[in-house]
């Protein structure tokens, strides 16, 4: 590849300039030429190299060989500008080809385009920038999150005889770092935010506070450990990965390993540029904790089981109700403060007297609170409310109130200071009222009821403005108010019922909150030391996962924003996130495929936002993660250009859907042993589930271009017939699974141990695999290309 390095000499868009080959580098018809284009105007002459250092004179680039020149009509070629990361075109180039000398004669006819004359003929190469103009900020947005780039150049034959022109660039991710950080942040949040709502329980009998003290020191701890990572986070500088030998280190456990961009971009004559994405990283697991015991999805399963049969002095409840009242929890903070603010906006409305603004917000807050009762009127909070009712000082039930004085009670496991055993199920309390939290939430409904009525009444009261759009002059309005409201002014009558409203929900909320939080006590008391443990495990797995997704996320969102069909796939339906495994099922990496199943699994939860960037500097678009565990937001600011083209649901803030699937095959030594040996029904479960997911999103794409594509059907098909046969490494799991993932638009990850050996592996022989079936790749060169990338 020969660069030349242009400029451009003024704002007028048609300029000319020309570039000599020198003797050393005869032209011939093999030379690959690429263009880069950069702004120097208003720079010194003497000073033109000092720019183009620096990215923002940067206009574009294009490629083209010197055959493609030679035969082109009238020795020209229009070209494609492309910005940096080769995705957008930003401009056009005219590129003309002169026989030095003979131009000065002015004879142009007999300028040969024979290939073999043209390798002894000195060239000048004339290039006419026709158009030029920048891509919304997405080029330049990119370097906010992907440094030090390390590329290379290769020209390979094609079966025609032809050259194609292939670009290996590979990237850092600043994610990798800042993404972490923010996790923790909101876990130490999370857990101050627990240990806060465990001593607003109130006063507990002495065992359930002895419980309760434990519980808080537990967090504590976990509260200082998490801060000690981060401030050591903090202190790091230097490159924006973690390498693999860095792995075991105690502080950058939430770290993903190795994790990398890389691109492959493909030019080939009379085809449009093709690029191939893929994220290479190492196996998110807690690779500083060990495997000994297994990994996450052992320990969990074992762990659950655990908790059912043995003797814990605490009320066992299930996943799902430990799930629920988190939920329950996280509704309660999301929608107490709507709903009062809502209240709010009812009176400002009344006081204004606008009947359309008291019908708007009305209608709002009716359905705010129906939101609220029905998130928070489940079964959970009433028993929940009749254990808490137990565990206070001095309950006794009926039996012990017949206790004769001097008798000894009888010890009731369930509620008092006796030892307790484990519950089957969630205990109850016939003794307590249970009409009281029924009555609470009758005090809501009749509340509500009562401002929908004031509402109705005043609109009654209002016969002038009924159903006009003009505004009524301050003067007549009054007047009005005076004859047909003698009881006062609308804010008056409105406000003691709006609050009679926010108390009732106040109230609600505040026994909801407690009830919840005893739940999660008992959980968190069942699970001591050990739950909490592997919470901490979960914390590490999911971080490095995440970290990984959301640098798949911005690539593929700023690699396609110019494609409509990717955006309107993107709101209508998500995207598909493929993670590609090759760890085996022997010895410790069971535990980190374990470890990675439940990470993987846990992405689920994840949704993205899009928002517009407050300013285009980079630290304005580093993506913000928000949310509590097992309910993430990551919303990822874009350039206001940039935003302004995307979708009116998107701009409207629609959560985006991430489907993460992972399909592992061991390949190296160790699964040759699982597979004569071992136990490989991990792998298999794994595949069978993950297809079944891939097969669902599929299923739910009702966009024309995916239902016409016969061929992706067929490949879904052969992939649910390899994930049920039994076949020693059978990788063709791992091709279906990765061209059907390209075929859908998604997101590609390829894993091992550490990101290095087998992942490079896969990687280059998969893009050789590319190169030789959609671009024709000559099967001379297929293992020249593969040597050579793999150098």
């Amino acid at each position: 590849m020969f660069p030349l390095i242009l400029s451009q000499g003024s704002r007028d868009p048609l300029f000319l300039t020309g570039v000599t080959f020198p003797p050393e580098y005869p032209a011939s018809p093999e030379t690959l030429v690429k263009l880069t284009v950069y702004d120097v105007r208003d720079k010194a002459r003497d000073n033109v190299s000092k720019p183009l250092r620096g990215r923002s004179s940067f206009l574009g680039s294009t490629t083209f060989s010197v055959s493609d020149l030679l035969r082109s009509k009238d020795d020209q070629l229009t070209l494609n500008l492309r910005s940096s990361d080769g995705v957008l075109a930003v401009g056009t180039v005219l590129v003309s080809r002169v026989n030095m000398g003979e131009m000065e004669e002015g004879d142009m006819d007999h300028i040969t385009a024979d290939v073999q004359q043209a390798q002894k003929v000195r060239t000048c190469v004339c290039v006419c920038v026709l158009e030029s103009r920048s891509p919304p900020d997405v080029s330049a947005s990119t370097n906010a999150f992907f440094k030090n780039p390390v590329c290379k150049v290769y020209k390979f034959q094609t079966v025609d005889s032809k050259w194609m022109l292939v670009r290996e660039q590979m990237e850092e991710c600043t994610l990798s770092f800042s993404i972490p950080r923010q996790l923790l942040h909101l876990y130490i949040q999370e857990d101050m935010r627990r240990i806060q709502e465990l001593r607003d329980l109130g006063e507990l009998s002495p065992h359930w506070d002895n419980l309760r003290k434990e519980v808080i020191a537990r967090y504590g701890q976990v509260i200082a450990a998490y801060q000690e990572t981060l401030a050591e986070l903090n202190k790091i500088t230097g490159p924006s990965f973690k390498p693999s030998c860095s792995k075991a280190q105690r502080y950058l456990e939430f770290i993903p390993i190795n994790l990398h961009t890389q691109r492959m971009r493909v030019t080939c004559p009379r085809q449009t540029d093709a690029f191939y994405d893929v994220i290479t990283v190492g196996a998110p697991a807690a690779h500083f904790q060990g495997f000994k015991g297994g990994g996450l999805q052992r320990l969990l399963s074992r762990h659950e089981a655990e908790k059912k049969s043995t003797a814990y002095q605490c009320i066992y409840y299930s996943p799902e109700h430990t799930a629920k009242a988190q939920e329950v929890l996280h509704s309660v903070g999301h929608l107490q403060p709507l709903i009062s603010g809502l209240a709010d906006q009812l009176l400002q409305a009344a006081q204004q007297h606008s009947m359309a603004g008291l019908r708007e917000a009305l209608k709002t807050l009716a359905g705010k609170t129906e939101q609220f009762v029905h998130a928070l009127k489940d079964e959970l909070v009433k028993s929940a409310l009749l254990a808490l009712h137990a565990a206070r000082p001095g309950y006794m039930t009926k039996n012990q109130k017949q206790t004769l004085p001097g008798q000894s009670p009888p010890q009731n496991p369930e509620y008092g200071e006796a030892p307790l055993k484990n519950q089957d199920s969630i205990p109850c309390h016939k003794e307590y009222d249970e009409e009281e939290w029924d009555r609470v939430w009758a005090d809501v409904a009749k509340s509500l009821n009562c401002v929908i009525a004031m509402v109705d009444k005043l609109q009654e009261q209002e016969p002038i403005n009924n159903n006009q759009e003009t505004p009524i002059p301050k003067q007549v309005l009054a007047d009005v108010i005076t004859s047909h409201n003698p009881e006062g002014d609308w804010r008056e009558q409105l406000c003691p019922l709006v609050v009679r409203l926010k108390e009732c929900v106040a109230e609600v909320v505040v026994r909801a909150r407690r009830a919840m939080t005893f739940v999660l006590l008992q959980e968190a008391a069942c699970s001591i030391p050990q739950g909490l443990f592997l919470k901490q495990r979960r914390d590490v797995v999911f971080s490095q996962a995440l970290a990984a997704l959301a640098c798949g996320f911005v690539m593929r969102l700023y690699a396609g924003m110019e494609d409509k069909g990717f955006l309107r796939q993107l709101h209508l339906v998500g995207l598909v996130a493929q993670f590609e495994s090759l760890l085996s099922t022997y010895s410790e990496e069971i535990g980190m495929l374990e470890d990675m199943e439940v990470g993987i699994s846990d992405l689920h939860r994840v949704v993205f936002k899009i928002t517009q960037a407050k300013t285009d500097d980079p630290c304005d678009l580093q993506p913000v993660v928000i949310g509590r565990r097992d309910h993430y937001t990551v919303e990822v600011p874009l350039p206001r250009l940039a935003f302004q083209t995307l979708p009116h649901e998107i701009k409207e803030g629609k959560a985006l859907q991430v489907y993460p699937v992972l399909f592992n095959v061991g390949i190296n030594e160790q699964q040759t042993i699982a597979d004569r040996f071992g136990d490989i029904s991990l792998q298999e479960r794994i595949n069978q589930r993950n297809f079944e997911i891939l097969d669902s999103y599929y299923k739910s794409l009702s966009l024309p271009c995916f239902q016409t594509q016969t061929d992706l059907k067929d490949l879904l098909g052969t992939l649910g017939q390899n994930v049920v046969t039994k076949k020693r490494k059978n990788v063709e799991i791992l091709w279906l699974a990765g061209t059907i993932c390209r075929r859908l638009n998604g997101i590609r990850f390829t894993s091992c141990k550490s990101a290095k050996d087998r992942t490079s592996m896969s990687v280059t022989l998969e893009q050789c695999a590319l190169l030789r079936d959609e671009h024709q790749l000559n099967k001379d060169y297929f293992i020249r290309a593969l040597d050579c990338m793999r150098r």
